[in-house]
């Protein structure tokens, strides 16, 4: 919520949607182009760059001189009229602002890398949870394919077999408990999915799409 500028309290946060996870995922390099373009924590640090770099620049305006130019006009018997013009160009043996310049120079090397840091860091969060998803994924789909139809299966087979006398009531039991266990695990690894998809969203900085 710090990185999606969202400041709903938490007792007031509500999070609606279906419980289920998506098998196509976009490409790592998808998701590093929209934190790039998202996050801010990331903007600020460019943007602190931009401002280094225009004090610098000032600094070196503030450094320079500029020739002054004059003009006389008047007249002084017997000459009717005289016209003069004057340059005036300052000799700048000592430049005051030196320490000015320098100073900026080293806020530019700061803030750059600052960005650098700030950069790597996004790099690294979205990474980690997009990895993360991948692995939940990974985990999720012989679940959903194999291990929840087998179990489903199994249980229907024994309640089938108990029915009729063929199976005793603690192989039906032992059936329906593995089924459940199959089936808690697959929902708390959706869970894990979504709270990965989450994280994904915070790193980037905003809601993403798989």
């Amino acid at each position: 919520m710090t990185l999606l500028n969202d400041r709903t309290p938490v007792d007031r946060f509500v999070i609606t949607g279906p419980f289920e996870f998506s098998d196509r995922i976009q490409p790592l390099e998808h998701f590093h182009e929209l934190a790039l373009e998202t996050r801010p924590d990331l903007k600020a640090a460019a943007e602190a760059v931009e401002k280094a770099q225009t004090d610098h620049k000032l600094a070196v305006a503030n450094g320079s001189t500029d020739p002054t130019f004059g003009v006389d006009m008047a007249r002084n018997p017997p000459i009717p009229l005289y016209l003069g013009v004057s340059v005036n160009i300052p000799l700048r043996i000592f430049d005051r602002n030196q320490g000015e310049k320098a100073r900026t120079e080293i806020d530019i090397q700061h803030a750059q890398r600052t960005l650098d840091a700030a950069r790597t860091q996004v790099f690294s969060d979205v990474d980690s949870a997009y990895f993360t998803m991948v692995s939940a994924l990974n985990l999720l789909k012989p679940y959903r394919d194999e291990y929840l139809k087998t179990a489903v299966d199994v249980r229907d087979t024994m309640a089938f077999s108990y029915q009729r006398g063929q199976a005793a009531l603690v192989d039906y039991l032992d059936a329906q408990r593995d089924y459940r266990a199959v089936r808690v695990a697959y929902l708390n690894l959706v869970g894990a999915y979504l709270t990965a998809e989450a994280q994904l969203s915070l790193a980037v900085g905003r809601e993403i799409q798989p």
